[in-house]
């Protein structure tokens, strides 16, 4: 995937004109008012994800758990969480990507060391 973020993030000027519509974006897409966070939202299903969830500590795992599922029962009932329990964009930070970053290189590398080829020199 090709992240735009760097490019962005190099040029401060585009930086200020993108943030307003950056959070704007992340308040509409609703995530917020269920009480989730951003990386909550992450695909489980790849092997990597699995390897990251499990390296998450403990109590990050267990609220990660509870948000989830506080955010499917408010699905089941069609409501919102009252305003004061939405997930504030201060307590909207990345718990998980850097975890998960980290666990793709080293399967990239896992990958690269088991497909190489040694050729015998006479």
């Amino acid at each position: 995937m090709v992240s735009l973020a760097p490019f962005v993030l190099k040029r401060p000027w585009l930086t200020k004109m993108l943030t307003p519509a950056a959070n704007w974006y992340a308040s509409a897409s609703g995530y917020r008012q269920l009480g989730l966070r951003y990386d909550d939202l992450l695909e489980e299903e790849s092997e990597a994800m699995q390897i990251a969830l499990k390296r998450l500590p403990v109590k990050e795992a267990y609220e990660r758990i509870y948000r989830i599922r506080r955010s499917v029962q408010c699905s089941y009932t069609h409501k919102l969480l009252p305003k004061n329990e939405w997930t504030k964009p201060e307590e909207d930070v990345p718990y998980l990507r850097s975890i998960l970053q980290q666990v793709e290189a080293e399967l990239a590398e896992k990958d690269a060391l088991d497909s190489m080829t040694v050729i015998k020199k006479h």
